[in-house]
């Protein structure tokens, strides 16, 4: 049953992020955008997949983190191709 619950809240999660990197790809801008707290997410993932793997839990839930963790490493492509794009906008100032 508490996998049943992690998986939901995973999903929820989950279907936020792809949302978030086409915003922030439509956006051409890093502004409002918080790179530690990307990394933040990303590092409590990982922290999920560890415990999975540690207790050999290789179900549903551990293919959710997977995906989700997959996305937020799209957020950081996306910041640093923005944070580019940024650059190339202040440098024609």
């Amino acid at each position: 049953m508490g996998a049943i619950f992690e998986t939901i809240m995973l999903v929820c999660f989950g279907l936020s992020w792809p949302i978030n990197v086409v915003k922030a790809y439509k956006a051409r801008t890093t502004k409002g955008t918080s790179l530690p707290f990307i990394l933040l997410i990303i590092t409590g993932y990982l922290a999920g997949v560890t415990a999975k793997i540690v207790n050999g839990q290789f179900n549903y839930v551990f293919i959710v983190y997977i995906i989700n963790l997959a996305i937020v490493m799209l957020n950081v492509i996306v910041y640093f191709r923005n944070y580019h794009l940024d650059k190339k906008a202040n440098e024609k100032e």
